[in-house]
């Protein structure tokens, strides 16, 4: 195989894939319908060209059977009055009707033959279209359920865009808020060791710890007071 044809069979192998990806086969299936319900209407034309044809060779045959008859009454009319020359050219009048109806019939047979073989056709094409028609939509049903649930399975497992959109911004949203607690803690902390103030709060680092001191000492005589309280009521 040379450099080219192999060129040419990637080429070719390329484009199919792209058409396969960009093909949608239920716009397909009803192409090729399409197409076949317009080659059964040209048959059908052809069919009924046909029959034409074949009636008009029937309307002819049936025209010089009549004529060949009247010149066969015309020549016993001759000859009943004794016009034998007359009966003659009557006679070669129905032998020239009679030589016309054996072409016509001829040519009838012929034209006959062919309708029946293009009804058999049209009969064929109708049921081979009706079939492919069945066929069609059963096929339709099948890639229509088997796409939906393609694209369920896709929502489920994330692989579609929406689920996966939202998994991502779940995500953003736990680590904007780990974040935003692991800064609470950190200014907690400042705030607490007294690295950072509060613009409100004009005490010295000091202060606020004795402050703080005495809330705790407050807090732990309350208690006290309140243990002896209770203790001397329960005797």
């Amino acid at each position: 195989m040379s450099i080219f044809q192999h060129a040419a069979n990637i080429l070719e192998a390329k484009v199919h894939k792209l058409l396969s990806r960009v093909e949608d086969p239920a716009e397909t299936l009803d192409l090729s319908y399409e197409k076949m319900l317009t080659s059964l209407q040209e048959a059908k034309r052809h069919l009924a060209d046909v029959v034409t044809e074949r009636i008009s060779l029937e309307n002819q045959i049936a025209q010089a059977q009549k004529q060949a008859a009247k010149a066969e009454e015309d020549a016993r009319m001759a000859l009943g009055a004794n016009r034998e020359d007359l009966a003659r050219r009557a006679l070669a009048e129905k032998q020239a009707e009679a030589q016309k109806i054996t072409a016509l019939q001829e040519a009838h047979d012929t034209v006959a033959a062919q309708a029946l073989k293009l009804t058999d056709y049209e009969h064929a094409l109708q049921d081979r279209i009706e079939q492919f028609r069945t066929q069609k939509e059963v096929m339709k049903s099948q890639m229509a359920a088997a796409q939906a649930q393609v694209k369920v399975t896709e929502s489920l497992t994330g692989l579609g865009h929406g689920l996966d959109d939202a998994g991502d911004a779940l995500r953003r949203a736990q680590d904007r808020t780990a974040q935003e607690q692991a800064k609470a803690q950190a200014m907690d902390g400042l705030l607490e060791s007294g690295v950072i103030n509060d613009p409100l709060d004009h005490r010295s680092q000091t202060d606020r710890e004795m402050d703080k001191l005495r809330a705790t000492s407050g807090v732990d005589d309350d208690l006290a007071r309140l243990k002896a309280e209770m203790a001397t009521r329960q005797t």
